[in-house]
């Protein structure tokens, strides 16, 4: 597979094609690399600032739970006090020991830009790029609502701070949580202003700010008026995006206090009053303002989502390279409404189909026919991908392998199994070396890939063939293969063997490793970025699937 030159279509949720092409760069990773005198400065500031701003950081916090909780004791979860004088005396209060956190962190001046909007003229607040923890500066500015997962409230002494705001919160072990979320956030919304606004990032994840992926609806269903607000970090080195590939929570701490300073800057643009079209489809609501929002960032917009976040991450045997174009597959997958109810039926069939074909090479209108589609831009985009002699040829074997990658991305077995079975001599079930290559080429998203040392390896007897129950076997013994025999022999395929998980306490060591490889190196279950617009994580403390 191949990212071609040029993309035929470009297109939003509504139709309308995109203002600037989608971006080839991967939203879901960040590689921080050092020169050798940013390095001395981090191992000088790791033993000097870097503690004294963590304990003010934390004393800080401690410092406004006392006030958050004489706040927050006798308050109503379903009704709004009128804000009395020594109610708004502890919101000074609380606002002056955040801000006093946040310079310590090395946030000496925030930039604020044009005018935030009266709670009755825009009661939703949309936020983006969401790209790290460090987006809770906002929040503490502003004091304004977020949505927040229900178990958060428990927690000793964030618990209380988090309750001072008044989330709108959202229980996971109630099956109609989303729901009843959707609904307090429309009661909200149409309370006339009486209570706070609710500060929304929906994005509903974290990327590295490179452009705006596609917006959430759940901000947009109230059909009310809503500020967009963007946020920037004009940071020379960016430390501070935590985002599906990169330094983990941890890291992102420890090196962003290790820096002198740091830059944030937020613009709160003009209110957007839905039409009416809009107030009827939420989806088109979403696509306007984020056409606004990332023409003010200067950043393009792409349909990339969280369910691309989700794939990019997988947990299987094969992990997903930095610059793999199966997310570009995957939307267009999406776009086109290829994704199957029925996954295994549907790709067992597609399998049968192209077995029988043999490897023979399919144009453009073979193509749509076999996808009972019409031929588009869309479909010229992703037959561009495999197309990648520009011959205008394709192998349908290479489209099933992706399609199963994309419908079941942790099942690296089933997908191999698949591809053997369309790739396989009849008269000894086995491939090539070769064949080997392009199938798991396919699986990775990749136009290259060497796989001399892993065939080699299975075929121990030297046949020149290997059958899938060799390869079962051999993954078997060595559930690592990917990374002892792919990744080795193939220096630039970036991998996501460094997902967020739990993280290491910081050392000199991990500098190192941070600025050779670029990630982290633990190898860990997948981690989900602060979602402040759908059941939130807290920043700190991030759950894991």
């Amino acid at each position: 597979m191949r990212l071609p030159n040029n993309r035929q279509c470009a297109v939003e949720g509504d139709g309308k094609k995109m203002d600037q092409a989608p971006p080839i760069r991967n939203p879901f990773v960040h590689v921080l690399k050092f020169t050798p005198l940013e390095k001395a400065k981090i191992m000088l500031m790791t033993v000097t600032l870097f503690p004294i701003r963590l304990f003010i950081a934390a004393f800080m916090m401690l410092l406004a739970w006392p006030f958050a909780f004489l706040a927050s004791v006798g308050r109503s979860e379903t009704t709004v006090e009128p804000q009395c004088l020594w109610r708004r005396l502890v919101d000074i209060i609380l606002k002056i020991i955040m801000r006093v956190m946040w310079f310590a962190g090395g946030f000496h001046w925030i930039s604020v830009k044009g005018r935030r909007a009266l709670p009755a003229e825009a009661p939703i607040l949309t936020l983006a790029p969401h790209s790290s923890y460090f987006d809770a500066i906002p929040v503490t500015m502003t004091m304004a609502s977020i949505v927040m997962k229900a178990e958060s409230k428990d927690i000793p002494l964030w618990g209380t701070l988090i309750k001072y705001i008044r989330p709108v919160f959202v229980s996971r072990s109630d099956q109609d949580s989303r729901k009843k979320t959707v609904e307090e956030i429309k009661r909200r919304a149409h309370s006339g202003g009486e209570w706070p606004q609710i500060m929304i990032f929906p994005e509903g994840t974290c990327t590295n700010r490179s452009c705006l992926i596609t917006f959430k609806p759940g901000a947009f269903i109230p059909a009310v008026p809503v500020q967009p607000v963007v946020i920037r970090y004009p940071n020379k080195l960016d430390t501070i995006t935590w985002t599906w590939q990169g330094p983990g929570a941890f890291d992102i701490l420890w090196l962003t206090l290790c820096q002198l300073h740091n830059e944030f800057e937020i613009e709160f643009l003009p209110i957007y009053t839905p039409s009416e079209e809009e107030k009827k489809n939420p989806a088109l609501f979403a696509i306007n303002v984020r056409r606004i929002m990332a023409k003010a960032l200067g950043v393009p917009i792409t349909d990339y989502s969280f369910e691309d976040c989700q794939l990019a991450m997988a947990e299987g045997q094969l992990r997903l390279p930095v610059d793999t174009c199966l997310l570009e597959f995957a939307k267009l997958v999406r776009r086109l409404g290829l994704k199957p109810q029925n996954t295994e039926k549907v790709l067992q069939e597609y399998g049968n189909r192209a077995r029988k074909l043999e490897g023979q090479k399919l144009n453009l209108d073979d193509f749509a026919q076999i996808l009972d589609l019409p031929v588009s831009d869309m479909l010229r985009d992703m037959f561009a991908l495999f197309d990648e002699h520009e011959d205008n040829c394709m192998d349908i074997r290479e489209y099933v392998i992706a399609l199963s990658v994309v419908c079941r991305p942790a099942k690296t077995l089933e997908t191999m199994k698949l591809a053997f079975k369309m790739f396989e001599a009849e008269e000894n079930g086995a491939v090539t070396e070769s064949e080997l290559a392009v199938i798991l080429k396919t699986a990775l998203g990749v136009a290259h890939l060497s796989v001399s040392r892993l065939f080699t390896a299975i075929d121990a007897e030297d046949t020149g063939k290997i059958t899938f129950d060799k390869f079962r076997s051999f993954v078997e013994q060595h559930p690592e293969f990917a990374e002892e025999y792919l990744y080795r022999e193939n220096p630039g395929l970036l991998h996501c063997g460094s997902c967020h998980g739990h993280q290491k306490k910081p050392s000199l060591s991990s500098l190192s490793s941070l600025t050779l490889q670029g990630t982290a190196t633990t190898k860990t279950a997948n981690g989900i970025c602060p979602d402040f617009s759908d059941g939130a994580v807290d920043g700190l403390l991030k759950k894991h699937n």
